[in-house]
Parts: C-alpha cells; sequence; structure tokens
C-alpha cells in the first residue's frame, strides 16, 4: 500500500501580486506526484483564506479533483467513525482524499469551512475528531484526524478525543498544530508537546509547520510534510526544499521525500551595513544566486541590519527594477538608530533588574512621561495606579491639564472631608 502525505498548499497566497500563481502550480505539481499512490492524506490549510475567493475556488478545484480522474488501485472501506455523505462515493472509488482543516480554514462554530464544502462536493473526505480505515492487499492503514484548533485548546482537545490506535492496522494520526519544540507563532504559544502526543501510532503527521522534517519519537515517526508554496520568507525555508512524503506499507514501511522541481527558488540573505558599498554588496549576491538557470525567477529577500545607513530607499528600487524579470526582490530594513539603540538598552536593563510587572510598567510610563517634557515632580505612582484601575480618560485629562492634577485632587478631597467632618461636628 502507497500512501502520498501533503500538506499546506495555501491556495490564494500572495493573490494580485507576482507570486499569485506559485500556491497553484506547486500544489498541482505535487498532486501529480500523488497520483501513483493509493491514498492521499492532506494536513490542512489548503486554503489560504477562510474565506477564499471565487477564481481561487476555480483553480484550486481544478487541482483538487485530478484524484478522481484516477481509476481506484484496489483500495477499499473498512470503516468510518462518522456517518460519510452519499457523494463521498465519488472519492472512494478512485484515489480517496482525506483530509482535516487548518488553522487558516478554521470558521466560527455552526459555520462550513473550506474544507467541509469540498466534501460537500464529494472531492474528499474531512475529518474532525474522526477515524477512517482502509484496506489493500491485505494491509489495513486508519487514519485518525483532529483538525486544527486553537493553539490553547489544543492539548484537552486532544485528550477529551483520545484516539487509540486499531490493533491490526498502520495507525496514522493527522494533525495540524503547533507542537512545542516545534513553534510556529510566540504570539500562540502551544498546549502540545513532544512529550504529551498520544502514544502507540505508527506514524504522526503535523501539517501546519512549514517545513518538511521527521523524527523518531520511540517506535513512532513524527512527520512534517511542509508547505507545497513558501509564504514566510523565513531563514529556514531557504534552507529545505518544498514537496511530499511517500510511504510504502509492506512487510517492512519504507519512507520518502519527493522535491518539487518546478517550484519557485527562494533565497535568504543578511546584509550588514556599516560601509558605503552596501549597494554593491546586495548586487554581488544577487549576481551569484542568479548564476544558476531556474524554472521560474526567485524569490531573493534581503534582510538589511545594522545602525543608520546611507543606503537610500531609491537605491533598492534601482536594484529591484534592474533585475526585474530574472528575480523578485523582497528588502526589509532593521535599521538601528541611535535613538532606537537607547531604548533597546533601556529594554535591557529593566530584563536585568528582575523587576515585576508592575515595576517594569512604572519604569516604562515615567521613562515616556520624562521624554514627553513632563515635570520631574510629577506623581507618576498615582498615574499608573489609574492606569491600572482603567480611568483612562480621566488620566489623558490630567495630562493634557485639562483636569486637576493629582495632587489637587487629594487635596480637595481631604479638603472636603474636613469640612464634612466640621459639619457634623455642629450639628452634633
Amino acid at each position: 500500500m502507497k500512501v502520498a502525505i501533503l500538506s499546506d498548499f495555501h491556495f490564494g497566497y500572495a493573490y494580485n501580486s507576482e507570486l499569485e500563481n506559485d500556491s497553484f502550480e506547486n500544489a498541482d505539481e505535487a498532486i501529480e506526484k500523488a497520483l501513483d499512490s493509493d491514498l492521499i492524506l492532506i494536513a490542512g490549510d489548503i486554503f489560504d483564506s477562510r474565506l477564499p475567493k471565487t477564481s481561487v475556488w476555480a483553480r484550486a478545484i481544478k487541482v483538487l479533483v485530478k484524484p478522481l480522474l484516477k481509476e481506484s488501485s484496489g483500495i477499499k472501506l473498512v470503516s468510518c467513525s462518522k456517518e460519510l455523505k452519499k457523494i463521498s462515493e465519488r472519492t472512494l472509488s478512485h484515489v480517496p482524499v482525506i483530509a482535516i482543516h487548518g488553522t487558516h480554514e478554521r470558521r466560527g462554530k455552526g459555520e462550513i469551512n473550506a474544507v467541509e464544502a469540498l466534501e460537500n462536493a464529494g472531492i474528499l473526505i474531512h475529518l474532525h475528531e474522526n477515524t477512517i480505515v482502509f484496506e489493500k492487499d491485505g494491509k489495513r492503514i486508519a487514519i485518525h484526524g483532529l483538525s486544527g484548533v486553537p493553539e490553547r485548546f489544543a492539548k484537552d482537545v486532544l485528550y477529551s478525543w483520545n484516539p487509540k490506535p486499531i490493533e491490526g492496522c498502520f495507525n496514522v494520526l493527522l494533525l495540524h498544530q503547533s507542537i512545542e519544540p516545534y513553534v510556529y507563532s510566540p504570539l500562540e504559544p502551544p498546549t502540545l508537546s513532544l512529550s504529551n502526543l498520544p502514544k502507540g501510532f505508527d506514524l504522526i503527521v503535523d501539517g501546519h509547520i512549514h517545513i518538511s522534517n521527521q523524527e523518531r519519537l520511540g517506535n513512532t515517526l513524527l512527520l512534517f510534510p511542509g508547505s507545497t508554496v513558501v509564504t514566510q520568507l523565513e531563514p529556514n525555508e531557504a534552507l529545505t526544499e518544498k514537496g511530499l512524503f511517500k510511504i510504502e506499507i509492506d512487510k517492512e514501511t519504507r519512507i520518502c521525500f519527493e522535491k518539487l522541481e518546478k517550484n519557485r527558488k527562494f533565497f535568504y540573505e543578511e546584509v550588514r551595513v556599516g560601509n558605503a558599498q552596501v549597494r554593491e554588496q546586495i548586487e554581488n549576491k544577487v549576481k551569484s544566486m542568479l548564476s544558476k538557470k531556474f524554472f521560474k525567477p526567485p524569490l531573493l529577500k534581503f534582510k538589511i541590519i545594522g545602525k543608520e545607513t546611507e543606503v537610500l530607499d531609491q537605491e533598492l528600487r534601482e536594484i529591484e527594477r534592474k533585475y526585474s524579470g530574472h528575480a523578485i526582490i523582497n528588502f526589509v530594513k532593521e535599521l538601528e538608530a541611535p535613538e532606537v539603540a537607547r531604548k533597546i538598552e533601556f529594554l535591557r536593563n529593566l530584563r536585568e533588574q528582575k523587576l515585576s510587572v508592575e515595576e517594569i510598567g512604572l519604569s516604562l510610563l515615567k521613562k515616556n512621561l520624562e521624554e514627553l517634557s513632563f515635570d520631574s515632580t510629577f506623581d507618576y505612582d498615582n498615574i499608573f495606579k489609574l492606569l491600572s484601575e482603567g480611568e483612562l480618560e480621566r488620566t489623558f485629562n490630567i495630562l493634557i491639564g485639562e483636569q486637576m492634577t493629582l495632587e489637587k485632587i487629594l487635596k480637595s478631597s481631604e479638603e472636603k472631608q474636613f469640612r464634612k467632618r466640621l459639619a457634623d461636628d455642629n450639628k452634633s
């Protein structure tokens, strides 16, 4: 039994740009390479948007129907934990495609997502907390699928579902999550880690991570298919190939990675400034990168790092124009001005002092107000207290001088209390 494993097509990525065809063309090549398999698994993020444009739908379907045009190799459905739609017989009678949805397709409760819509069209079978079993030539494979959920819920949802390997099957768990230490975004830290992945599976496949990789966890193979298209423009995407994995399940399990041959190559370079030859540096690197022949003009990203420089945006645009048609060049500047350097040093000092969150907040407020030329005797502590209590409007009015200062407010309050006590004493 042969199984093709793909992920993260991101149909519609970079729409209306020079890169808008890449997601479709790369996925098309990957699907073509997968058609010699008995079964195709897709680990989420088929689309780049929760609400794909009609034109994106049209091009995506043109790619995804290809397994329906291929005769079945004889693989048969054994069972499924969910009730399959009548139209699912279309994919089951050809090369079955099993998919989970990813973070880019996730919709609100009660709304259908794009992968579910593909299932309604008979193009694939969508899994979310479901298991489906196939058989061919006496070999059985069980695919357990958990579609992408918010990272903060991933561990609890997986534990609640609690998938168990099926005896007598080659068991595959499909996921689309960050898994510590494979973190997609530090803004939404993972709750899943290698240590709390379920035991007993022959293969765990995780989409979402755009870099292809594999490693062993005891008797379990952990596989990251990676994306078929470059989207994040990070250094690690320049170091790995795009493609798909194929697994042959027999007396022994064999696995291989097939790289895409027609995809756009991506190069990442950091250029540190500090001399007058920055433009010459960049152009020499561009020439070196373009010394080979490519199927498509490559994508080159230059990150320019350093202190203030004489390199002008106009010069960078001239480089882009000069090599237009030969490469797509992307410039990102990370230039450290003296003012920025001072602020970074201030933050480093705060970190080294091991202050509490409140102390850091007060220090930052004081620093900012001092830079705005507020008097050194200004009552920072009470301003901070007002902010922490949500008194934004009152704080703003004090800062711009439309309300009494805190000192006057306090004196006024004390005076009112004193007058009230006098009044009470007189009454008595």
